[in-house]
């Protein structure tokens, strides 16, 4: 009998074999049993034991795991968490019934595979501290803590037991990290310290201490002094830095300390290498839904408007002393996160680096690309060309996403700019759905985290061959126009409505949204990181300053990822898309239906309710990204 879990109460696989002839058919219990040693996160209700084998299958209405008897006839059961004691709900199974060879006295083989699409909520929470608030999200249950400096009172109880967080690094998000932390522990009247660790000759020293962390009041030091002596360490070195350091960071670390992470690439990497985080630590993560400057910006802006910030998810993978929860809330609290939602470490990295690659980088790169080439081969001037595609999906599309959602900007066209969009959308929806799908299943395998770590030893003379760190982007026509465009944009310009531009970049967003929900993400992971964060954390850094700046100055795992895969989208679209509208092919009306009535636009009403009222302030001549991002970040 084989019973296997795919996945912390996410998708459920049970596949047993047995002979027909076997007492076992009579033991329903034992299946429980079984699946409870197999996978001790999980239990059955001891009401719902024995298995009735008597429900008919056809219809199953409520998102239920469907356990399918021998019979073929299944019995509805909700599952529940042993760690969290809280019940959820898989979705509807799928039976599949074979002959299987050699058992003796014939035998079937049932399969009973839940899905994961119709997923409620999983991953539970509890917290003596903030109070958790339950938001309904396109028919699902799930729970947030709001944020807000009226909470910034209740930071010294959540941080509870520590006396100094150590943040390492000065990347993309320790600086905002480092100084919000700071200044919010200071306004909650927390003696807890907050210490910048950062090697010896470090560029970033200066920068530290400028931003007021100097070695004379303790606040900046060594990495692994910082480490050693800190209760919360906040690791925010790159990707491919922790991976090569992971070793030595572990070592260092005191026993009972917590491990924060604002990403979850260390436990994939983790995962490929075969190795874990040390058993005597507690491991949590907030990953705030936007680049770094993002995170700071929003809280300077939004230091006199409660809520005001960037929305992040949190992850306790590991609680050695029932800390963990309480801490990690306190940490995205005082980041000064609108809405703090729960996901797991796994979860995070799958769709964090994918999203990188997708619509919050790499794909939105390869789009404009595409249709820049497209309008200029077509006669339209480049300066317009540019105004169609960059400033259009950076400034009017994205503004109108951000504020209303995705169905105000079909509706805001005429009918002849609806037809267009309809066009484009129909003709570009599956293509970047088919690039999409295999890029999450390339960063689901790992293959996409050892390329990351991979590349970051190219950086660096290696093996008798030179050094080849990234090059830059931005000396092509394209952002050469973007350059000239942007300078003599008027004040508030937000660029065209383009009609064809918007239905491309769209289904884009959908494509995506789709691809992470077949993949079982819940709604606020979804929204978060397809909509959210692209609309209004990147995509405004790009209006101000482009596309190809943002390419050249993100953090390293993505710029990789963008270099990576825009191409993709940029040739699929080309080689797929353009073709087809070229050739009149009809529209797809079902696509354009299912657009419409998609329940994610009620997700991101919900969600835009939630919405602090401060829109991110970007000027054209601010430079928020450091030298240092240009390099591989040594710890």
């Amino acid at each position: 009998v084989k019973v296997s879990f795919t996945g912390l109460s996410r998708v459920l696989q049970v596949s047993v074999c047995v002979c027909a002839s076997s007492p076992f058919l009579q033991s329903m219990p034992a299946m429980a049993a079984l699946a409870s040693i197999a996978a001790p996160h999980l239990v059955l209700p001891p009401a719902s034991l024995p298995i009735p084998l008597d429900e008919p299958s056809a219809s199953n209405h409520f998102g239920l795991p469907t356990f399918i008897g021998l019979d073929g006839r299944s019995s509805h059961r909700l599952l529940r968490n042993r760690s969290s004691n809280s019940t959820f709900c898989a979705s509807t199974a799928v039976p599949l019934f074979r002959k299987v060879a050699g058992c003796r006295g014939g035998a079937l083989s049932v399969c009973m595979v839940a899905t994961g699409v119709e997923r409620g909520v999983e991953v539970g929470f509890e917290s003596k501290v903030f109070r958790k608030e339950k938001v309904t999200l396109a028919g699902r249950d799930e729970y947030i803590v709001r944020g807000g400096r009226d909470l910034f009172p209740l930071l010294p109880e959540a941080f509870k037991g520590i006396e100094q967080i150590g943040v390492i690094g000065w990347g993309s998000q320790a600086p905002a990290q480092a100084q919000n932390l700071r200044d919010s522990l200071a306004e909650a009247k927390s003696n807890i310290v907050v210490k910048v660790g950062l090697r010896k000759g470090s560029r970033s020293l200066d920068e530290a201490r400028a931003a007021g962390f100097t070695e004379a009041d303790g606040t900046l030091g060594d990495v692994f002094e910082t480490i050693s002596e800190s209760d919360l360490v906040l690791l925010l070195i790159s990707d491919s830095a922790q991976a090569d350091n992971y070793q030595r960071i572990f070592a260092a670390m005191k026993p009972n300390s917590i491990l924060g992470l604002s990403h979850g690439f260390l436990l994939g990497h983790l995962q490929s290498v075969g190795d874990d985080f040390r058993k005597d630590i507690s491991v949590i993560a907030v990953c705030p839904k936007g680049m770094g400057p993002s995170v700071r910006r929003l809280y300077v802006q939004g230091q006199k408007i409660n809520g005001a910030g960037i929305n992040s998810s949190f992850a306790v993978h590991q609680d050695v002393d029932g800390r963990a929860t309480n801490v990690a809330l306190g940490w995205s609290v005082a980041l000064g996160s609108p809405f703090t939602f729960i996901t797991t470490l796994e979860d995070e990295y799958k769709s964090d680096i994918f999203g990188e690659r997708g619509i919050l980088l790499g794909a939105v790169h390869g789009v404009v690309e595409a249709l820049f080439r497209r309008y200029t081969e077509a006669g339209m001037p480049e300066d317009d060309a540019y105004k169609n595609t960059v400033e259009s999906v950076t400034g009017i599309i994205s503004k109108t996403v951000s504020t209303k959602g995705m169905l105000a900007v079909y509706n805001s066209l005429d009918e002849q700019g609806k037809r267009d969009f309809e066009t484009a959308y129909s003709a570009s929806y599956y293509p970047c759905l088919d690039i999409l799908y295999e890029c999450y299943e390339e960063v689901a395998s790992g293959n996409e985290i050892r390329s990351v770590v991979m590349a970051g030893h190219r950086f660096y003379e290696k093996d008798g061959l030179p050094a080849f760190p990234m090059g830059k982007i931005d000396k092509t026509r394209m952002w050469k126009v973007g350059e000239r465009v942007r300078a003599a944009r008027p004040e508030g310009d937000l660029g065209p409505l383009c009609a064809f531009t918007a239905g491309v970049y769209i289904a884009l967003m959908m494509a995506q949204i789709e691809v992470l929900r077949k993949k079982a993400h819940s709604y606020s992971e979804i929204v978060n990181e397809s909509v959210i964060e692209a609309v209004d954390s990147l995509n405004p850094f790009m209006h101000a300053r482009g596309v190809a700046f943002m390419v050249d100055n993100c953090s390293t795992t993505a710029r990789l990822g963008s270099r990576k895969w825009a191409p993709r989208f940029d040739y699929i679209l080309t080689q797929q898309s353009f073709v087809d509208v070229d050739a009149s092919a009809s529209i797809n009306k079902d696509l354009i239906s299912n657009f419409l009535a998609d329940p994610v636009h009620k997700a991101l009403e919900v969600c835009s309710q939630l919405r602090p009222p401060v829109n991110i302030a970007v000027t054209a001549d601010a430079d928020y990204v450091r030298p240092e991002l240009r390099g591989h970040t040594k710890i």
